[in-house]
């Protein structure tokens, strides 16, 4: 592991993964804390901007996928601003079922799964993570995408329990 691919980054680059990280680090405390009170409030906020701040640095970060410069990721991070609005709205009006499972999808969906996709061979988080020309990214997105085949497939191979 080295920071160099981190340092050596353009601008745009080092925002999008520190918000990454940041979201990352302050989803489990915000989403799953049992008190929701003061500090939920404000890490929230903290975790709405650090969400916000990773979705719109994606669109200055381009793709290889289309001569636009945009790629899938890009949907990801339409879909994380509109979450965003969505979650806080719901909050708002007091849905509390409605906000929690927006931000706690967006967590998984938009953080783990986007996220695996950052170790794809080449990209900055891989070469920080694994060193130059590191084909171990595949693993984890393998692995990731493995984890999220078991939880969609589980749910749906236990047996039902009959009252």
């Amino acid at each position: 592991m080295t920071p160099t691919p981190f340092l050596t980054a353009p601008l745009d680059i080092q925002v999008h993964i520190i918000a990454a990280c940041l979201a990352l680090a302050l989803g489990p405390i915000v989403l799953y804390r049992r008190r929701r009170d003061k500090w939920h409030r404000i890490l929230g906020y903290a975790w709405i901007v650090a969400m916000a701040s990773l979705a719109i640095s994606s669109f200055a970060i381009p793709s290889h996928f289309t001569a636009l410069g945009l790629g899938p990721l890009h949907g990801f991070a339409v879909v994380t601003l509109w979450s965003l609005w969505a979650g806080v709205r719901a909050a708002r009006v007091r849905d509390v079922e409605r906000h929690q499972a927006i931000f706690r999808s967006l967590y998984s969906n938009g953080l783990i799964i986007a996220g695996a996709f950052t170790f794809l061979p080449g990209r900055t988080f891989n070469r920080i993570v694994f060193g130059e020309s590191s084909q171990l990214g595949w693993g984890i997105i393998a692995a990731v995408l493995a984890l999220v085949a078991l939880r969609l497939i589980l749910p749906r191979l236990r047996p039902q329990i009959r009252a």
